[in-house]
């Protein structure tokens, strides 16, 4: 079943559950969809939508902290930009929440509750404590769940009377790749801080972040243990049980395996023993990341856990909890794990854009592929190294603009064709010449630790050229390997798989797998698709091809010398380009420092008394429609805000004045100030929106609040009265900085129609709409100006304006004109009247008095061009266009 038409492309959007993504046979939905999710979607989503009823005051408090509003975060550039959570992530740590808080699940036996299969049974849990599992598509962010779900464990555990959860954790990876990844977020406790994870002291009465005490010990580096407050983030070797460590038939000396148990353990050098001091402690919950790992009550990872449930419920305890990661929690049949409770598909997170798209070669391409007859591994298959080469190097040039490195990875059938494969790289392609990376430190290919001595150097040293390969002075290119690295590798940069092997049905690999080490996003900010090309042999197609069965469409596309490059559009200054002069088509433009500013100790002075509106009056429903209360709110951009209460005689009016106060606080983008937004709106609605006071406790008041017309009236009255409250005007400004177009840095976007400029400064112009490229190829003909620049946000022009809901917004116009050396025009085209027009053309006016004003080197005009108007007249030159359209000189 493919996706539904109205399925939304920003992966922030909230997904109701009638637009996800389901099967196509019910029969299959056992196998592809986790028997649990549906009704947990919905059953979240209406607790969405009553604003967390029913949760704790620590749950309730640190969800609304999370999504109740925007976070602004400074980059490492100085630039606040707002962050939010994906969604995946947000229903994720709600579905724990709300089966721990409100569903009060305790069990396996209350999980089945939950079953829409009707073939989910105990005997399909293998564990005795309560475990749940998050199913995410790779890339799309389970670390961030991770950290949200050990800071709701902590406060709970500690602001929650009679809480069973725990201030230790467990945080466990399948292989060092994996830790290596976490460690870069945890260590310094650094994710809990650089994400919006922890709310300021004071919020709701709480001293969050003076309250959050945790110690990091990674691996055997283990400080002081304390009675609580411990993160334990390992792989899992370090956590068996003594000399416990199992043999494998993977290990480098597999003596162990054939002839048994071995004193020590060839993956661990430990001198600490984790096992035991994680035994010893008396409260623990267990987080888990890269999970498909623990398919097995047999599997040493599975007894790892069950031994320190066991060991706590001999003093009188048991494992608090614990949560499992993975993209692909199945077993080796397919099964998916029954405990899963939350399914972000790859088929969603691609449509979002939240990773690569993958695309293959077209049928035309692939007949050109011809598996030589040759013994030689390299000659073998050295149509589809050239292919996968050709593909690369296209992407690679791209890419380099940006000061980044796109990475070629080929995988293999054997350490032995690895290495021939690697060879013949580097002999044949002159920019891979010493740039081929090979992975194999095992038999089977695999990178896993390793005996003491000078192997155990090699290996740090690999692991750490292999984390490295992003980064662009890392002299490696392209990665060879026998496996695909199945988990943890947390590289972006993989452009280009080449596929040169078979793989069986019980190699435990799954197309997702396989394709997951090149769909991780190389620019993760940017609005712009990004793609994957996968090539291989027929068998290695096929298998991928496999992955359609979960709704992926695998965009097929001609591949060869002649075609385009895979990847984004790059805009950057054309510095290249023999015919142009830099230093001639360069723009200059003042910055000025904001007029415009709220001030947030103003709110105190809200008096509602004091507000104009028009006062609605209170009318009397019957019970039958008092039973049902429903608000909903669209505001202007479109955006949707909607709670619902339940029957007569158990409405909240908390949750009504809380759904009016975070629009209020989203709207104008107020931050850490709900309590007092809270009973400022309490005091309103109570006292001064109708004619008459009300009783916000009577079933009849609510019914009325939710009225659209009286929800209006609620929140513009609100909104207004705050802007003009806070809302302040300097009556001045200065020259902050100055700006040169040619300073802007390299940006990709999404592949659309582009022209080749011969007048401006960037390689190449876009347009927002039809109208913006019409107005740059008239700027090309215009023999009357020396250059032009689409004013990209990349550029940085921005100038701070009012808005007509009363938010103060930034205004990015369309276009730089410069008509000579001292006179350079600021030019918005526009289709149609938007509401905030009026405000833009007075603040543009207001700008460019300000500017000339501050100084006389450059006078800076405005000029607002209508598309009717300029269709209509047909100009020619830029001094007619001038003449027509300068209402602002």
């Amino acid at each position: 079943m493919p996706l539904p038409p109205n399925f939304p492309v920003s992966p922030h959007d909230i997904l109701n559950p009638d637009t996800r993504w389901l099967p196509g046979e019910p029969d299959q939905r056992m196998d592809k969809l986790p028997p649990l999710v549906q009704k947990l979607r919905e059953q979240v989503k209406t607790w969405r939508d009553k604003d967390y009823e029913g949760a704790t005051d620590t749950g309730r408090s640190l969800l609304r902290w999370w999504f109740g509003g925007d976070h602004l975060l400074t980059g490492a550039d100085g630039i606040a930009r707002e962050f939010r959570y994906y969604f995946a992530q947000r229903e994720a740590i709600e579905t724990i929440v709300y089966l721990y808080e409100v569903a009060a699940v305790k069990d396996k036996f209350d999980l089945i509750r939950f079953d829409s299969s009707g073939e989910v049974s105990r005997n399909l849990f293998d564990e005795d404590w309560l475990r749940f599992v998050i199913k995410m598509a790779t890339g799309s962010g389970k670390t961030k769940v991770l950290s949200l779900a050990l800071a709701w464990c902590y406060f709970h555990k500690l602001y929650e009377p009679d809480s069973k959860l725990a201030r230790n954790f467990l945080l466990i990876a399948p292989n060092i790749i994996v830790l290596d990844r976490l460690k870069k977020d945890f260590d310094g406790l650094k994710i809990f801080y650089a994400d919006p994870v922890l709310p300021d002291s004071g919020y709701e009465g709480r001293n969050w972040r003076d309250d959050f005490q945790l110690t990091l010990h990674i691996q055997d580096d283990v400080t002081v243990v304390r009675k609580t407050g411990n993160i334990f983030l390992t792989n899992i070797h370090r956590v068996y049980a003594g000399d416990d460590i199992p043999p494998s038939p993977d290990d480098e000396n597999t003596m162990g395996y054939f002839l048994g148990k071995r004193p020590t353990g060839a993956t661990t050098d430990s001198k600490v023993d984790l096992g035991m001091i994680v035994r010893d402690i008396d409260e623990l919950v267990v987080f888990n990341d890269e999970a498909h790992h623990i398919h097995a009550p047999r599997m040493a990872w599975f007894k790892s856990i069950e031994d320190i449930h066991n060991r706590l419920k001999q003093k009188g305890g048991e494992l608090a909890l614990q949560v499992d990661t993975s993209a692909t929690p199945k077993h080796n049949n397919g099964a998916i794990f029954v405990q899963t409770v939350t399914d972000y598909p790859l088929v969603e997170a691609i449509a979002q854009n939240v990773v690569k798209h993958p695309v293959i070669p077209d049928v035309a391409s692939r007949n050109k592929l011809e598996e030589k007859s040759s013994s030689k591994f390299s000659e073998r298959y050295a149509d589809y190294l050239n292919l996968g080469v050709v593909e690369w190097r296209k992407v690679h040039e791209e890419h380099q603009k940006m000061n980044k490195k796109a990475v070629l990875f080929v995988m293999t059938d054997d350490t032995k064709n690895c290495d021939e494969v690697a060879k013949y790289l580097e002999d044949t392609y002159l920019e891979l010449k010493d740039a081929v990376l090979v992975i194999h430190t095992k038999k089977n290919g695999d990178i896993a630790e390793t005996t003491t001595g000078k192997g155990k150097e090699e290996l740090e040293k690999l692991r750490k050229q292999a984390n490295d390969i992003d980064n662009i002075d890392s002299p490696y290119k392209a990665i060879v390997s026998v496996l695909v690295l199945k988990e943890g590798w947390d590289v972006r940069n993989v452009t280009t798989i080449v596929g040169l092997r078979v793989y069986s049905a019980t190699s435990n690999i799954l197309p997702e797998q396989t394709l997951g080490r090149g769909l991780r996003r190389m620019y993760p900010d940017a609005d712009a698709e990004e793609k994957l090309s996968v090539i291989g042999t027929d068998a290695f197609m096929d298998f991928v091809e496999s992955i359609e069965k979960e709704g992926i469409t695998l965009e097929r596309e001609r591949m060869d010398t002649n075609s385009d490059p895979t990847g984004p559009l790059v805009i950057e200054v054309d510095k290249d380009n023999p015919r142009k002069n830099i230093d001639e088509l360069n723009i200059e433009i003042p910055i000025l420092a904001p007029r415009t500013y709220r001030e947030h100790g103003r709110l105190d002075m809200l008096d509602s008394k004091k507000f104009t509106h028009e006062k609605p009056l209170v009318k009397q429903f019957d019970e039958q429609q008092k039973r049902n209360i429903i608000f909903r709110y669209l505001a202007k951009d479109e955006s949707s805000h909607e709670t619902e209460l339940g029957d007569a005689g158990v409405s909240d009016y908390r949750l009504v004045v809380s759904f009016f106060s975070r629009i209020i606080m989203k709207e104008l983008k107020l931050a850490s100030v709900y309590d007092l937004v809270y009973e400022k709106m309490k005091t309103f609605i109570s006292e001064d929106l109708f004619v008459n006071p009300v009783n916000l406790e009577d079933q009849n008041t609510l019914r009325n609040l939710s009225e659209p017309g009286v929800t209006k009236i609620i929140i513009e009255t609100f909104k207004k009265n705050i802007n003009n409250i806070t809302l302040q005007d300097k009556g001045s400004t200065e020259i902050s900085k100055q700006i040169n177009t040619s300073a802007t840095r390299p940006f990709i976007v999404k592949k659309q129609e582009c022209i080749i400029p011969k007048k401006s400064i960037f390689n190449k112009i876009i347009g927002d709409s039809s109208l913006e490229l019409t107005f740059a190829k008239f700027l090309e003909e215009c023999d009357d100006i020396i250059c032009y620049a689409k004013n990209y946000f990349a550029v940085g022009f921005r100038v701070d304006y009012v808005k007509s809901d009363g938010n103060i917004a930034n205004y990015h116009p369309d276009f730089l004109v410069k008509a000579s050396e001292n006179d350079v025009f600021i030019v918005e085209t526009k289709g149609r009247e938007e509401l905030d027009v009026i405000n833009k053309k007075a603040r543009m006016k207001q700008w460019c008095e300000d500017v000339n004003r501050l100084q006389s080197t450059t006078t800076y005009r405005f000029l607002y061009v209508d598309e009717a108007g300029f269709k209509k007249y047909k100009i020619k030159t830029f001094a007619a266009l001038i003449k027509g359209f300068g209402d602002f000189q």
